[in-house]
């Protein structure tokens, strides 16, 4: 039942990062090959870096055609149902925020299963959940999310820590990914939810440049 879920959430969290690729790069108003590369940087991007960093070698995507053909689906909908799409932006964040998760409990199981230290498996689930949205971005010509003041890549540091802390309770470990993931997606409702952020480091810079302008 619960590899079932955890499937079921990859299938989703791969979906819905596709159709964030399509939505950001029909904004940027590429063709349809270039909106369906877009789509397959934002949703096999993060798992390509960590499969290669890792040295797991031909990376997932290359493994299992299911992946390339859930993507190619999920991008000509998007690109057919755009506008409607637009209007399901609720929807769309929950499954994002799911996938997230996923994706970040994947890198750290990764992690785990070669053999490196805690803080290494919390970076590889951090790269895997969020370095498909960087690529993506950096492609489009843009400042990636992750570095500017939105919370995304630290729920997937509090995930990754918070995970390893349970294992050394007497937590079931069969349940614990779906903990994590619960976790995860929770922060990111927190954080949005109360528009909560990062502190500006560039806040008083900004004002102490009007003030000496000012002057």
């Amino acid at each position: 039942m619960k590899h079932e879920f955890l499937r079921l959430i990859d299938v989703l969290g791969t979906i819905t990062f596709a159709i964030s690729g399509v939505s950001a790069a029909m904004q940027k108003r590429l063709d349809v090959f270039g909106i369906l590369i877009i789509a397959f940087i934002t949703a096999i991007g993060g798992g390509t870096i960590r499969d290669i960093m890792i040295g797991d070698l031909p990376v997932g995507w290359i493994r299992n055609i299911n992946y390339s053909i859930v993507i190619t689906i999920a991008a000509v909908v998007a690109i057919v149902f755009n506008s409607y799409i637009k209007n399901l932006g609720t929807t769309l964040f929950i499954f994002d925020s799911l996938g997230l998760g996923f994706f970040t409990v994947l890198g750290l199981q990764k992690g785990i299963a070669t053999g490196l230290h805690p803080l290494i498996c919390i970076a590889l689930g951090t790269v895997t959940g969020c370095f498909g949205s960087v690529l993506r971005d950096i492609s489009l010509n843009n400042i990636p999310l992750i570095f500017q003041n939105e919370i995304y890549a630290t729920a997937c540091i509090i995930g990754g820590a918070a995970y390893f802390l349970l294992l050394q309770s007497d937590l079931q470990k069969d349940w614990l990914e779906v903990i994590i993931i619960g976790l995860i997606f929770f922060i990111r409702v927190i954080v949005v939810r109360y528009k909560l952020a990062m502190p500006d480091l560039y806040a008083k810079v900004k004002k102490s440049d009007l003030q000496e302008f000012r002057e």
